[in-house]
């Protein structure tokens, strides 16, 4: 079976984030979308509305499930069987970032392959961070959130 693990903060989960999985899922038997939760880092919304939003967005799609974890994603990948990361490519930085994580998930991770997919064009300009700040902002960041979730501009 092949198994792959999508993480991320989710801060909130975008459309790109949910295209990346769509086009992913022809790819392996299960995909698991998954939060990593790190106490150093301040997030916006806590981790039940984001696994919930997950759970939201992901409902029609039995090949995906839901979860979290805390500490390095290749020990989370171990622990559930997974051989592959799913990572979606915005721009050059991305790539020159994601590359660097992805060699070393492969020697702490026991070969784990990291397989990229880059974020089609409509999709490129769209970060979680970029829609936190419009959402802090007091803006409508529901053209880049997917249909199932609704915040209110604070």
């Amino acid at each position: 079976m092949k198994i792959a693990v999508f993480p991320g903060s989710f801060d909130p989960i975008t459309i790109g984030h949910v295209d990346i999985v769509s086009r992913a899922s022809p790819l392996f038997d299960r995909i698991v979308v998954a939060i990593g939760v790190n106490s150093q880092k301040q997030y916006l919304f806590p981790l039940e509305q984001r696994l919930e939003w997950l759970r939201q967005v992901f409902a029609g799609n039995p090949k995906v499930e839901v979860n979290y974890f805390e500490h390095l994603t290749a020990h989370f990948c171990r622990r559930i069987g997974a051989e592959y990361l799913i990572r979606g490519l915005r721009n050059a930085s991305d790539f020159d970032y994601e590359k660097t994580i992805s060699q070393l998930n492969q020697i702490v991770g026991g070969g784990l392959e990291t397989i990229f997919l880059i974020s089609q064009p409509a999709y490129s300009h769209i970060s979680s961070t970029i829609v936190r700040e419009i959402i802090k902002g007091g803006g409508d960041a529901s053209p880049f959130l997917p249909a199932q979730i609704e915040i209110q501009p604070a």
